[in-house]
């Protein structure tokens, strides 16, 4: 049977809340940071420690915050995250929610899930990977062996997890995606407020995670490179399909996020070697104009130099796109703690690996000063990017986490050959409008 694509499968009583333990500053922080990316109202908990909390402990906050969200939304889940504070003191939000079960008089409590996400511990992506895992070490049961394909996609864009569906859709095969906010952070326009918008992954589907026929994780590195990414939990992998393969025995196929020819073949390889079907005609056609566009748009990026910099499995990603395009990167830089992310770049950047540089826990003031003392054409990377740009008078493309510059930047493609041929056009259109406002004469044709 065809599986419905786009179909809320989500009702708005079967939600989850996040908490957040620590101050309200965090929470707060949190919440406008991604409301500058996604353009959505976005709800998050606090358990808003003040100085007492800080000395004596964060229980009775954390209790407080739990009833008074319990109350509020009435969700299905309740997720626990941690601060730096929280660890610092060591409070045990395990023990916490042990107490709660015990105190409270409701008769029907939600389900509790807890990360740890000190913010002294690796990047945001290290957080939304523990967060994964934590979702999937808590609900995926073993049953009955299904056709479905558990599908961790690392954190893309609403727009591209919607193609990662339609992709599926055209494969007539059955998914399990986790997590799928391309509806929760990306709404149609609301007749009345929404406290928890529609969409997302059903805990009966995470629970159906354990008798998948096989797992796809986007990514190589994940989060590898934190401390939490360095210890075992019961000596199983963090990484959800990694505890799955152990846990459940379900194969797990790993690939670099599908951007370019190349790593997109690779992916498609993987879902027709888990399903017996050959990639669809749709995307045999996409793939055709891709090559062509390579074609068309080769003599204007051809040898150009670029800093490409952000999450390092995006990184990793991008830095292959360009590589077969032709384009250098003479610097590939990451916030992440990974020690494996020269060698994951440069073993898919064949053309150009002996001559870039790649650097880790590398900040924005350190790529500005590399900017400076090296030839650059081209900035690839979020937002935060842009002051280096306009001091430098530097090119720059907008891709990844966070665009709080610019509008949709939730909606930016970047997977697949579809969002490959959007991320080329790009490129190539900013080269060559930096040409034309930089030309002393101008011009209007190519």
């Amino acid at each position: 049977m065809r599986p419905a694509w786009g179909k809320h499968r989500f009702q708005r009583d079967k939600c989850c809340v996040p908490i957040i333990h620590g101050s309200q500053g965090c929470a707060t922080y949190i919440r406008r940071y991604l409301i500058s990316h996604y353009k959505e109202p976005i709800d998050i908990a606090s358990s808003n420690f003040s100085e007492a909390a800080t000395i004596f402990g964060g229980s009775d906050n954390c209790l407080l915050a739990i009833e008074n969200v319990i109350s509020q939304y009435k969700p299905e889940v309740v997720a626990l995250a941690s601060t730096c504070l929280s660890e610092t003191i060591g409070d045990d939000m395990g023990l916490f929610i042990s107490n709660f079960k015990q105190a409270t008089e409701r008769k029907k409590l939600p389900h509790f899930v807890m990360a740890s996400t000190p913010s002294y511990q690796g990047s945001h992506i290290d957080g939304f990977h523990e967060a994964v895992s934590a979702v999937v070490r808590a609900y995926a049961e073993e049953g009955l062996a299904t056709n479905k394909i558990n599908l961790f996609p690392g954190f893309v864009s609403t727009e591209d997890l919607r193609q990662l569906k339609e992709i599926f859709f055209h494969f007539e095969a059955e998914y399990i995606l986790l997590p799928d906010y391309s509806e929760t952070l990306d709404n149609p326009v609301w007749d009345t407020y929404m406290r928890i918008p529609e969409g997302g992954t059903t805990i009966e589907e995470i629970k159906g995670a354990g008798s998948a026929k096989a797992s796809i994780e986007l990514g190589t590195i994940l989060n590898k490179g934190s401390l939490s990414g360095r210890v075992k939990n019961n000596g199983l992998s963090l990484s959800g399909a990694g505890y799955l393969g152990k846990k459940f025995n379900i194969k797990k196929y790993s690939t670099p996020l599908p951007i370019g020819v190349n790593l997109t073949d690779k992916y498609f390889s993987c879902i027709s070697e888990i399903t017996g079907k050959a990639m669809p005609e749709k995307y045999s056609r996409e793939r055709g104009r891709l090559i062509d566009a390579y074609a068309d748009g080769h003599k204007y990026i051809f040898g150009k130099k670029a800093v490409v910099y952000g999450e390092e499995d995006f990184v990793i990603a991008l830095s292959a796109f360009l590589d077969e395009i032709g384009i250098a990167v003479v610097l590939a830089a990451t916030g992440g703690e990974s020690n494996l992310f020269e060698e994951e770049v440069k073993k898919y950047c064949p053309e150009n690996r002996g001559a870039m540089e790649v650097r880790n826990v590398f900040d924005f003031e350190q790529i500005h000063e590399w900017c400076k003392k090296n030839e650059t054409d081209i900035l690839i990377g979020n937002s935060k990017g842009y002051y280096i740009s306009r001091e430098l008078d530097i090119p720059m493309v907008r891709v990844g986490f966070p665009v709080h510059d610019r509008l949709g930047g939730q909606r930016i493609k970047h997977l697949s050959y579809a969002g490959t041929q959007e991320l080329f056009d790009k490129i190539v259109n900013t080269l060559i409008e930096y040409k034309q406002a930089h030309s002393p004469v101008g011009y209007s044709y190519m």
